[in-house]
């Protein structure tokens, strides 16, 4: 066994006039740690940093195999047998592309490793049929690893990245549990698999012609169904290339649910979907499993989640780096687990603190603390019409604005922006705004931090740093090309960029699509953050009812036909704006009873009738 340098110099030290140790450490003292090594490729730059890592660190000093060089990328390989754990390398690279990590001995064993320094998966869940298991946890975390693995595209390797395993080997390291029969069957080629992927804004790039072509095409006797369950009947006439991103949503889930197949995969399935149609989803994506039929979900709206799963793992470890996967729990005990931040089963804390939500929201700024004000609006167009009440806009609130697609929310957004000018009405005082859309472009040619130069203003700045970089974890991607950012990333760094302006108001269109959790957590902070700070305010354009909930002093509901017409009220209390939206919708939310965080009633549930008999669809006023 190889010891720490602390350690072996007390063992190797021996008194010149004796031939016996001065000091003797008992086995059953020392600790057995799993360490890994993992190198950023996209961030480590040898050209310019000239091997930093080399340079100093200890074991290569002392002509030790420490740390080498790939003759092929000409990047460091770190050893992990020889690595001592001193963590010099980490804190001399300029660019932050190493980590090293010390893991418990409970994670000897992975299930796959990429290769030399790179992302490790400890832990795969069972896949079972009849059931809709939900991943929950950080993106980078593993959970596309995972699916990659269960669909047969990823053969695990056990850990042994250069010798991998065969078959056998697999299906004997998992005898006794129910992975040991899935993975004989997939490696039979017995298990189909159909994958709805998270980026359905890509889909008209590789798929072409009329939605009804897509849809009828494929051989199914629940096509009827699907569509109706899904509300896209009005769309099947229409080319695939002009869907928004709602309906490519809804159109990518019917083509997944109509295949036939044993394992389904859904990537986000509720990104750009307003709250009927993310019911919608969940029914359809239920009904997979009432067949019989065996269906993982990776999805960051957890009222969705919860509405949408039978049991849930929970992803932690570092993102990037590695991912453990935690025993499987009843959705509504591992999501309030998720929110707790504590494994007591595993004893694994992973988040300092517990996400609180609360019950009332925050009070609205004082009579006078008025930031703008706007007259009744209207705003027509060939085939769609809005018209907004009079309102008011408050010195440091939140507004959430909310309802179905294609009703004019981003209308609105974009009059407020003076991007567009209503035919009737004005906004009465002239402020300055920070606009964020909808739909993000990444055809930017050059780097993240290249992107920031040009078009944060306050980049560089002590504050931005603070408030907008650490936050919103930029660092880790200022040398990626934006046009290789995930859907994540490019999320964070648009509404980072949007925060970065100095405005009075600042409006963001659906800032929470692709984030994971703790990324929407981590949006809302920063955003009450920079507004409290700038005596400013938000207007905040999103459908996640839980995020909704957690960051907004009031509220806006827009209803009417989408497509045709729609109708904006003034910004009022949350509670009542959503039980006036959610009345329309014929859907009632409770909260649960020990994190507080809104749940959906199944619809013809005890709840749901009595609710919807006092008219209380957000949740009861007890509760």
């Amino acid at each position: 066994m190889r010891f720490p340098p602390c350690l072996s110099n007390l063992i190797n030290r021996r008194n010149h006039n004796h031939s016996r140790t001065d000091f003797f450490i008992p086995v059953s003292m020392v600790i057995k740690l799993t360490r890994i090594s993992i190198l950023d490729h996209d961030r480590c730059q040898p050209k310019k940093c000239n091997y930093v890592c080399i340079e100093y660190c200890p074991g290569v000093r002392m002509d030790e195999d420490t740390i080498t060089i790939d003759e092929k990328t000409k990047k460091p390989i770190i050893s992990e047998e020889l690595c001592s754990g001193c963590g010099i390398c980490t804190k001399r690279c300029p660019f932050k592309a190493i980590s090293v990590i010390n893991l418990p001995e409970a994670l000897e064993n992975p299930v796959h490793r990429y290769g030399q320094n790179q992302f490790e998966l400890f832990g795969i869940p069972a896949v079972t049929s009849g059931d809709v298991v939900g991943l929950i946890g950080p993106n980078g975390i593993g959970k596309s690893t995972i699916v990659r693995i269960l669909s047969g595209e990823l053969r695990p390797n056990l850990g042994d990245f250069q010798d991998p395993p065969g078959w056998d080997e697999i299906i004997n390291h998992f005898r006794g549990s129910q992975l040991q029969n899935y993975f004989q069957r997939l490696s039979k080629g017995e298990i189909s698999v159909v994958h709805k992927p998270q980026m359905v804004d890509r889909i008209p790039r590789y798929v072409k012609g009329k939605v009804e072509d897509l849809l009828t095409g494929i051989d199914s006797d629940r096509t009827d169904e699907v569509i109706e369950t899904l509300e896209i009947r009005e769309i099947m006439g229409r080319e695939i290339s002009n869907l928004s991103g709602g309906e490519l949503q809804s159109v990518a889930i019917a083509a997944a649910a109509l295949r036939e197949a044993d394992f389904y995969y859904f990537d986000e399935p509720t990104s750009w979907l307003d709250v009927r149609q993310r019911l919608n989803a969940v029914k359809v994506i239920r009904s997979l499993a009432e067949a019989g039929k065996s269906v993982m979900v990776i999805e960051h709206d957890m009222a969705a989640l919860d509405a949408m799963s039978d049991y849930v793992h929970i992803l932690y470890g570092k993102p990037g780096a590695y991912g453990v996967v935690s025993n499987r729990r009843g959705v509504r005990v591992g999501i309030n687990t998720y929110i707790r931040g504590f494994l007591r089963e595993e004893n694994v804390r992973f988040r300092k603190h517990e996400i609180e939500f609360k019950v009332k929201p925050p009070r609205v700024g004082e009579a006078g603390d008025i930031l703008a004000e706007y007259t009744a609006l209207s705003r027509a167009y060939p085939e769609f019409k809005l018209d907004v009440d009079e309102g008011t806009i408050y010195l440091n609130e939140v507004i959430t604005a909310f309802g179905p697609n294609g009703i004019g929310k981003t209308t609105f957004a974009k009059i407020l922006a003076g991007v567009e000018k209503p035919d009737e009405g004005k906004v009465k005082k002239k402020i300055k705004i920070s606009y964020k859309p909808q739909y993000l472009s990444s055809d930017y040619t050059g780097t993240v931090e290249e992107f920031l130069y040009a078009n944060a203003p306050s980049y560089g700045s002590n504050l931005f740093k603070s408030e907008i970089m650490r936050p919103f974890n930029l660092e880790e991607i200022l040398d990626k090309p934006v046009s290789g950012l995930s859907g994540g990333e490019l999320q964070r760094l648009a509404v980072a960029v949007a925060l970065s302006r100095e405005a009075d108001l600042y409006v963001l269109d659906e800032p929470t699509a692709f984030l994971d959790v703790e990324q929407r957590l981590m949006a809302a902070k920063a955003i009450r953050r920079i507004i409290e700070g700038s005596n400013s305010s938000a207007m905040i354009i999103d459908h996640d009812i839980i995020f909704i909930d957690y960051v907004s002093d009031r509220a806006m509901v827009f209803s009417g036909m989408p497509g045709v017409e729609g109708h904006a009220s003034a910004p009022t209390e949350l509670r009542d704006a959503m039980n006036a939206f959610l009345g329309e919708v014929g859907i009632t939310f409770r909260r649960d009873k020990e994190t507080r965080r809104p749940r959906v009633n199944k619809p013809g549930s005890f709840l749901d009738r009595e609710q919807k008999e006092l008219g209380e669809y957000y949740y009861l006023k007890t509760e």
